[in-house]
């Protein structure tokens, strides 16, 4: 009876895994069906390419670098027996004990050049400028050349209101506007220039207008 109920199992066994094997062959054909009718949707995906306009780029020329030094000639011995042989230089004597030369004057400090001097009042024309226009004189050689404009001149006012010098700094040319802007500067008395209660000499500048009536 033992034997018979061993061999019934045995038996069962192999019924059992072959129906098992076979029902999951079924269940997975129709999983395999199922699923090849599920419509799959296509994709389409659209890549625009657009020209991109390239702007015209300047092109940069390279600068050329200075040539390099030469290199210094290696001196060789010349073949020509005309030449003379090589003459020696012969040593001199330094006397340390002498002494040195005198150093060389300062120069010369032109008057003539305008220099700004610290003021704390300017000079002015006694009368003021209008007195100036009054003493021009117009030259006859502008007046028929229609030149017209204005000469500006730097003048020196002395300490008792004198003019001490003049430079042109404007000039309208050689038709003697510059001579009769400088003469008539000079024929006016002038108001010299205070620094703490004190008249100094100092550099004015002074427009002289021509205008023809």
């Amino acid at each position: 009876m033992k034997q018979d109920r061993k061999s019934n199992l045995k038996l069962q066994y192999k019924k059992v895994l072959e129906l098992g094997l076979i029902a999951s062959l079924i269940v997975h054909i129709f999983l395999f069906q199922g699923f090849k009718r599920v419509k799959q949707r296509d994709v389409k995906q659209t890549v625009r390419l657009e020209a991109i306009a390239v702007e015209d780029i300047p092109q940069t020329q390279r600068e050329k670098s200075a040539p390099a030094p030469s290199r210094p000639t290696v001196p060789i011995a010349s073949e020509d027996e005309t030449l003379p042989d090589d003459e020696t230089i012969d040593f001199t004597d330094l006397d340390l004990d002498a002494e040195p030369p005198p150093p060389p004057p300062p120069p010369e400090v032109d008057d003539d050049v305008p220099m700004f001097i610290p003021h704390d009042e300017p000079p002015e024309p006694i009368g003021g400028y209008a007195a100036i226009q009054r003493n021009l004189i117009y030259p006859e050689i502008a007046q028929k050349a229609g030149i017209e404009g204005r000469v500006l001149i730097q003048a020196k006012i002395g300490i008792d209101g004198t003019v001490k010098r003049t430079v042109v700094q404007i000039s309208l040319g050689p038709n003697g506007c510059d001579e009769a802007a400088t003469t008539a500067i000079r024929a006016v008395k002038w108001k010299p220039a205070m620094q703490r209660d004190r008249p100094v000499e100092v550099w004015v500048a002074v427009p002289v207008e021509f205008k023809l009536k």
